[in-house]
């Protein structure tokens, strides 16, 4: 698991955590969390809350607290590289933002099935085996991820049914 990115997160949710801000954890390096496994992440996914139409909505409108974040992803050194995508850059490491009220539309996860982690006093979201898999399945149906992530989700899917499943012989 790449610590470089999770530390970061830590970081970036402590800060969020002092403006009231309970982040998910998304993406692949949430998933080394849970798996213990390395899925070669490329940047962080962090989801907060917002507006449960999600694209449909401005994207300087569509995340709560919107401005308050960018304040805090700028004294973090970060610098908005994308708002659509609210994307953010720093040496090398882009953050994106999301919406943690799209996941039941999106996934089929209700939102107060999520399961609170801490460290220290840092509090933040983690999906749990069963939901991560019905994000990578949502997600695979996405035109978009189908053409640009496919053979990495698909990968994802299959460790993560044969993980619920039980089939130790893992990867």
């Amino acid at each position: 698991m790449d610590n470089y990115k999770f530390n970061e997160f830590i970081k970036i949710a402590k800060m969020l955590n002092d403006n009231e801000i309970i982040p998910l954890l998304m993406g692949s390096v949430g998933l080394e969390v849970v798996t213990g496994k390395s899925w070669d992440a490329k940047d962080l996914d962090i989801h907060v809350p917002g507006d449960k139409r999600g694209w449909e909505v401005p994207p300087e409108f569509n995340i709560y607290n919107w401005n308050n974040i960018v304040n805090i992803m700028n004294s973090m050194e970060y610098r908005l590289i994308d708002l659509h995508e609210h994307e953010f850059s720093k040496e090398g490491l882009s953050v994106e933002i999301g919406i943690i009220n799209t996941l039941p539309s999106f996934a089929g996860i209700q939102l107060e099935e999520l399961e609170m982690h801490q460290m220290g006093e840092i509090k933040y979201y983690l999906l749990n085996h069963d939901q991560y898999l019905s994000v990578y399945e949502s997600s695979s149906k996405d035109s978009y991820r189908a053409d640009n992530n496919n053979n990495k989700d698909i990968k994802k899917i299959d460790y993560l049914k044969r993980r619920i499943l039980g089939n130790q012989k893992l990867y």
